[in-house]
């Protein structure tokens, strides 16, 4: 039986009765085996229902999941991973009853939305989590519209399968027009525990790292960058921490041969909501013979900008418009060390398919990864340039070049030399593309920015981390060590954020609670609006921060991983005063 993925029409999206009948009607394969009101102990199924309304009930569960023939461990939202489409409108007020029925705390914080403190989800900041056997009302009003996601922030659940997406429709008109609205939910799926995961990584932290060179590959690397890199003990490979040697890369909850479409009638225009709601997980995403048009990130608009393909840091989202018209085509979401592919079909008429294209080659890091930058800022092509040559004798670990509030210790193994702004660099293994890639500078706001005072003081944070040890932090302390001692921010305060990479890892860092506009050469009014940046190796990169959501608030990377391994902080934005 062919599987489809559930579409609502733009007539669907106006009628009132939309999210009943799209629930009520989803074909007998994306229903599954039930698990009743996500209770533990049943068999979870791919795929996801739709729910909205004022009052909205989720329950979280544990059970099997099988992903093409290989079963491990889930945990799921109603029954289901991803959890259901929630489905709101700006404007209305929703309360989310969540009930935990695991062994264990849960949590759910809604990405990207603008909540008070104490309902954005995080334990220990802003709520005590839920515990089993207890139910926890999320209640808040829906202050804007876009594409979100909702995930846990309890331990390692996100990679059990513990997420699922949010749309928000406009109370007013879409600044887009599309006749077909599909979501394609990017993530993970490993028969192993995340902890069994995090407890290899911290061993051994190339343990699933298949792609390591040796003396018979046939990676573009000179004897002299092989002894360099030996000298250094260190990997040009060592791109992604788990890779596709335990992951089975999943779209809406299928493995890529477990066939997703999206239908399409030729000639519409359809909108594609692609969500990384991946735990550990880059993504470079393209559908060959056909461009996007992308028209939002992180869920504000954006103005319209055609690609090939793009790079998606995890937790990031992009809304796109396509055209298709030809029979099939091929989405391909293809892991940044290019491991393994999640996939999805757009098809004309069920069981239509277009050809895989083969995997690329896995790229290698250089001296601009490294952060030995000697060219301009705006990661140009030519600050990647260089090998041994370049890089003999270069000290890896110069702390002097820290500024004097970075804590140096064993939690630091490497230093940028000269970390530059990289927010032009289309991402890792997309710099020598023959065809238009994604950047930062490519993005400007489409609805003016708000607030474009000049920023009153600069912030500058330091990612830093221990590679063989998978010890990660800001500033060479891990979240352990100041979680009593919160980054603040005064009411309404302007602020300018710089971001500095001393990893050889590209780091998608999270805001929570606010928006930021990426300084990346558009003017004030124009700067695009986002919750996630992803920061390049041995780069910096900078936003600005309007700091008025007051309260505490989560500001941490998305890698899952690295955020359990410390990089997290607290941002705390001081309440107003009465009456100001």
């Amino acid at each position: 039986m062919s599987r489809f993925s559930l579409s609502l029409t733009r007539r669907g999206l106006i009628a009132t009765s939309a999210s009943i009948a799209a629930a009520s009607a989803l074909p007998a394969w994306a229903q599954g085996h039930s698990m009743h009101r996500g209770r533990s102990g049943g068999l979870i199924r791919p795929g996801f229902d739709q729910v909205s309304g004022a009052v909205i009930d989720l329950a979280v569960g544990a059970g099997e999941r099988v992903v093409q023939g290989r079963k491990g461990h889930g945990i799921a939202v109603n029954g289901s991973v991803p959890g259901p489409l929630i489905r709101l409108r700006e404007g209305q007020r929703v309360r989310l009853n969540v009930t935990n029925h695991l062994e264990e705390d849960t949590s759910i914080h809604w990405h990207g939305l603008l909540v008070p403190f104490h309902m954005d989800g995080v334990p220990g900041i802003s709520f005590p989590g839920i515990k089993p056997g207890q139910t926890f009302t999320y209640e808040f009003p829906v202050r804007q519209s876009g594409t979100y996601w909702y995930h846990s922030h309890s331990g390692l659940q996100e990679q059990q399968g513990h997420y699922g997406p949010l749309i928000v429709d406009p109370a007013g008109a879409e600044p887009v027009q599309f006749d077909r609205d599909y979501i394609l939910l990017l993530s993970e799926f490993t028969p192993l525990h995340p902890h069994k995961i995090m407890d290899r990584l911290r061993k051994g932290e190339g343990y699933f790292n298949y792609q390591q060179t040796s003396w018979a590959d046939d990676y573009p690397l000179s004897a002299a960058d092989r002894r360099m890199w030996a000298e250094m003990r260190m990997l040009p490979t060592d791109i992604a921490d788990v890779t596709g040697s335990t992951y089975t890369y999943l779209a809406n909850g299928r493995g890529p041969r477990e066939g997703l479409e999206f239908l399409f009638t030729p000639g519409e225009r359809v909108r594609l909501r692609i969500i990384n709601g991946a735990a550990q997980t880059f993504f470079n995403v393209r559908i060959p013979g056909l461009p996007m048009t992308v028209v939002a990130a992180d869920g504000q608009n954006v103005k319209p900008v055609e690609v090939d393909e793009f790079q998606m840091g995890t937790a990031e989202i992009y809304d796109v418009i396509i055209e298709p018209r030809a029979e099939a085509y091929t989405i391909v979401a293809e892991s940044m060390d290019r491991s393994g592919l999640a996939l999805a079909t757009l098809a004309s008429r069920p069981g239509a398919r277009a050809p895989i294209p083969p995997p690329r080659k896995p790229p290698v890091l250089d001296m601009g990864d490294m952060g030995m930058n000697h060219g301009n800022s705006g990661g140009s092509h030519g600050e990647h340039g260089g090998g041994a040559h370049s890089m003999a004798g270069m000290k890896m670990r110069d702390t002097l070049l820290l500024p004097p509030d970075v804590k140096v210790g064993p939690g630091i193994d490497m230093v940028s030399m000269a970390p530059v702004d990289k927010l032009g660099d289309p991402g890792l293994g997309l710099r020598d593309v023959d065809h238009r890639v994604l950047n930062y500078r490519m993005l400007s706001a489409l609805e003016p920015n708000a607030d474009t005072r000049e920023p009153s003081r600069l912030l500058e944070l330091h990612l830093t981390g221990n590679m063989e040890r998978y010890m990660w932090s800001f500033d060479g302390e891990m979240y352990s060590a100041v979680s009593d001692k919160p980054i603040r921010f005064a009411w309404n305060e302007r602020v300018r954020v710089k971001l500095v990479n001393n990893t050889m890892m590209a780091h998608p860092i999270h805001l929570h609670g606010m928006f930021f506009e990426l300084v990346n050469g558009e003017d004030p009014a124009h700067q695009p609006r986002k919750n996630i940046v992803i920061v390049q190796p041995g780069a910096s990169a900078q936003f600005d921060l309007t700091a008025n959501e007051p309260g505490d608030w989560a500001f941490h990377c998305h890698l899952l991983y690295h955020m359990h391994g410390g990089m997290m902080q607290t941002v705390t934005v001081m309440r107003p005063e009465a009456g100001a």
